[in-house]
């Protein structure tokens, strides 16, 4: 079924009115990617949008439908909007939501146990069936290609633990719902990762550290500080990651051997080093990393809140070498890891290396053959995660501009919808 032109018209409009899509997104408090959506035609502004589009661009409603819905009916099938995440007027609102229940469940962990018989109905539940509900939700989340689909179930747990924690009466509860918290904070937490939402994702690991702290969990507190620190390399500020990841590294070495705490630790240190242009620091976190095979692989993760168990290793080792400018190093664990079993979202991310070790070495047609790839999966998942890959592929790509296939390709990229 054929999907509606660029919408030329709307975008002449904006320009003729001085607005940069830039500028124009911020007067509608969107994001800039969702104009290039709407004008790209892959997306189209919601009923109540429209009336400050109309005004910004001088146009009466009437004129804006024409704008947006120009062509045959016949002919012309506009796109519904993506699933999306915190970034509408509605979904703004669910965010304050979970912003506030956040707030709540970090006060109530910081309380004492009250020693009051009997627990309350909702702490007697939790206690019985939430760490299985839990790494069931984990799952749901590692299996959905649209993290975002996920965020109802979230919140709603969420909002159940914030009741448990109210009614628990001993200090034993307290600490088994403590580290329910910091499991489910960290959930939240990747759900606003991927959404790009730095920021909050950042608050919600620092929540979970304190939770797992509280509940007396070494390497649920050493995994909380090890994904906050993926906010600070993915913000490429990764002088800011290695205190935390020295930190993360210390505490994962007072808890549980058996498990593969420590050597995620080292995996995403070497991406610091890599960040930082450390070559040999990098190779010897990566070495630490791969220890993680010696484990029993049954149980050296708990699929939940720790789920490294050494799989995405090749992966990140070409993502690491590629940084470091060293091709010769990242192209065998790259192809290495594109023939394992992989999630759409590690795909994608193997298939954007690739396609950036073709522009390295100037290959037209090995950056088409695996960034094609790429999109076609960005565009399945609208995952932030995938976007940023993309995004900074077009940095990659943009000594090549010259060539028609990989203009268009950067302009694909640039037209995919974000989830924020």
């Amino acid at each position: 079924m054929p999907v509606t032109s660029r919408r030329e018209r709307l975008s002449e409009r904006r320009v003729a009115r001085g607005y940069s899509q830039e500028e124009f997104a911020e007067a509608l408090a969107v994001a800039a990617s969702t104009v290039v959506r709407w004008e790209s035609g892959r997306a189209t502004p919601r009923p109540h949008q429209r009336p400050r589009i109309a005004d910004l661009l001088g146009v009466t409603l009437a004129d804006l439908e024409a704008l947006l819905f120009a062509g045959s009916p016949g002919e012309t099938v506009v796109l519904p909007d993506p699933p999306s995440l915190l970034h509408s007027d509605d979904d703004d609102m669910k965010r304050r939501e979970m912003l506030g229940l956040l707030a709540v469940t970090g006060a109530l962990v910081a309380l004492p146990g009250s020693g009051e018989p009997p627990r309350g109905r909702t702490a007697a539940t939790l206690l019985e069936t939430g760490d299985a509900l839990h790494r069931g939700l984990w799952q749901v989340y590692v299996l959905s290609d649209a993290k975002q689909s996920v965020f109802p179930m979230v919140r709603g747990q969420l909002d159940v633990l914030a009741k448990g924690l109210a009614e628990a009466r001993t200090s034993a509860d307290r600490v088994r719902l403590c580290r329910m918290t910091a499991s489910l904070y960290q959930l939240v937490g990747e759900l606003y990762f991927d959404a790009d939402r730095y920021t909050e994702a950042a608050q919600c690991y620092t929540l979970a550290a304190q939770a797992a702290h509280a509940g007396g969990d070494h390497d649920l507190w050493a995994c909380a500080m090890t994904r906050h620190a993926y906010v600070e390399l993915y913000a490429q500020r990764p002088p800011a990651a290695q205190p935390l990841l020295a930190a993360a590294s210390r505490v994962a070495l007072r808890g549980d051997g058996t498990l593969s705490t420590r050597h995620w630790v080292a995996a995403v240190q070497a991406q610091a080093y890599a960040a930082m242009g450390d070559l040999d620091a990098c190779t010897r976190a990566l070495d630490e990393a791969d220890k993680v095979h010696t484990l029993d692989g049954a149980h050296s993760h708990n699929g939940g809140w720790l789920r490294f168990d050494g799989s995405r290793l090749a992966e990140e080792r070409g993502a690491c070498y590629l940084q470091l400018g060293r091709p010769d190093l990242a192209e065998d664990a790259l192809t290495a890891a594109l023939a394992q079993p992989l999630s759409l979202r590690r795909r994608a991310a193997v298939l954007s290396d690739l396609a950036a070790l073709g522009a390295y070495r100037r290959d037209v047609d090995q950056v088409v053959h695996y960034a094609e790839q790429a999109v076609a999966l960005a565009g399945r998942s609208h995952s932030g995660y995938i976007g940023r890959k993309l995004d900074g592929l077009r940095a990659h790509i943009a000594p090549l501009m010259a060539d028609g296939r990989v203009s268009d390709l950067d302009h694909r990229i640039a037209a995919l919808p974000r989830t924020a």
